[in-house]
């Protein structure tokens, strides 16, 4: 008898190594959700619309529920569906001649960020970008001082604003205000400007696929829950495509420079509280 039951439970142990496991979960979260849906709907229509204007305000967003770099790993493969959305939509549009300095200061960028991922404080990034952004806009809106010019050479510009971006990109998906200040003295129409960021962070995007991986953020259960919120990538981004064509070019840059001085003050507001 004492042999059977040992049979019996050693059956049983076997049995229980063998019952399927939920492979990942999803965030159920409903305040999650509340958060979530909008601002994935605002980054497609900013990165569609306005060249990433608005972009970096997900992460943020997620941020009120979840911590920071769960939600840089959920966006992530959400940010790289919109930029084959947004290649598709703005096709033959860019100038390989404006992104070729752009690449190599922003993958050095991304080095430098995922090096120091865990060491910079997220705080401390928001609060940096947040100061670019609202000085930047600041500087556009005053006339006074858009006269003044920068002297800085166009290599150390590039080299400095598009590695910023990597970097920030990395640390918080919001490269956009300072790949914003390196572009906006070319005075690009807002087809050519939305057209050279889509190309500029789908590659950024894509690079950064490596250092989210090496670092844990593309996790099984980040990949499912940016599963649930990917239908809404197409949505967002339809929207910034329409409205881009319908706006003139100086409404363009008149909501860009809203967008970018909104965001700033957010950015400051996560990072200094």
């Amino acid at each position: 008898m004492r042999q059977s039951r040992t049979s019996i439970d050693a059956s049983a142990n076997c049995c229980a190594l063998h019952e399927p496991s939920v492979p990942f979960t999803f965030i159920a979260d409903p305040w999650f959700y509340a958060l979530a849906v909008p601002a994935v709907l605002i980054t497609g229509i900013s990165k569609a619309g306005f060249g990433s204007g608005a972009g970096g305000i997900a992460v943020p967003m997620m941020s009120q529920v979840i911590a920071p770099s769960v939600a840089a790993g959920i966006m992530l493969p959400i940010l790289i569906v919109m930029d084959l959305l947004g290649l598709r939509a703005y096709r033959g549009k860019w100038e390989w001649l404006l992104l070729k300095p752009m690449i190599a200061p922003a993958v050095l960028g991304i080095a430098i960020g995922a090096l120091l991922f865990g060491v910079l404080s997220v705080a401390a990034t928001k609060a940096l970008l947040g100061a670019i952004a609202v000085s930047f806009a600041t500087y556009q809106a005053v006339p006074a001082l858009r006269g003044l010019k920068s002297w800085l050479p166009e290599s150390i510009r590039s080299w400095l604003w598009c590695g910023l971006s990597g970097f920030t990109s990395t640390l918080a998906h919001a490269g956009g205000p300072p790949v914003t200040v390196y572009l906006w003295p070319k005075q690009l129409d807002r087809v050519q400007f939305v057209a050279v960021t889509v190309v500029f962070f789908a590659i950024v995007n894509a690079v950064k696929i490596v250092p989210f991986a090496v670092l844990g953020q593309l996790n099984v259960n980040n990949l499912a829950t940016s599963l649930v919120l990917m239908p809404l990538a197409p949505i967002g981004v339809w929207i910034g495509v329409r409205l881009n064509r319908w706006m003139s070019d100086t409404t363009f840059r008149n909501l860009m420079l809203v967008l970018t001085f909104a965001l700033g003050c957010r950015l400051l507001f996560e990072g200094l509280r």
